[in-house]
């Protein structure tokens, strides 16, 4: 069973296009976030918390990664904008890790949720 949802996975991967996979990595990293603010008191600022920052920590990382390429095909001045925004990604994530705090995550969610939104064409997701 487990090799078939695995084959499942693997095929739905190949046939999504980068922006769908951008979109789906930036929706679990919220919802990941979400989940440990839902959570908060009953656990959700321990091991789960620590999974979720170290996620998005790896997502925005790869993002950094491919925006500063030089044959990158986006705009520079977007990919500039995109940098800024994960900087200050990175500097919440750290901020979390050492001062948990449910709250501070709502910044990273929608960040991710309206990026998301963004590479799937739809209009946005805000809140608070």
């Amino acid at each position: 069973m487990q090799t078939q949802v695995q084959a499942y996975q693997n095929t739905h991967k190949m046939v999504m296009s980068d922006r769908e996979v951008e979109a789906s990595v930036l929706t679990k990293g919220a919802l990941m976030l979400r989940n440990c603010q839902e959570n908060w008191t009953s656990g959700g600022n321990n091991g789960m918390l620590d999974e979720a920052l170290r996620y998005n920590q790896l997502v925005w990382s790869i993002f950094q990664g491919e925006i500063t390429r030089r044959d990158h095909p986006m705009p520079l001045e977007l990919r500039q904008k995109i940098l800024t925004l994960s900087r200050f990604v990175d500097r919440r994530i750290f901020e979390v890790m050492a001062y948990p705090h449910s709250g501070k995550l709502n910044a990273i969610i929608n960040i991710n949720l309206n990026l998301a939104a963004g590479l799937r064409g739809s209009s946005g997701v805000e809140e608070d």
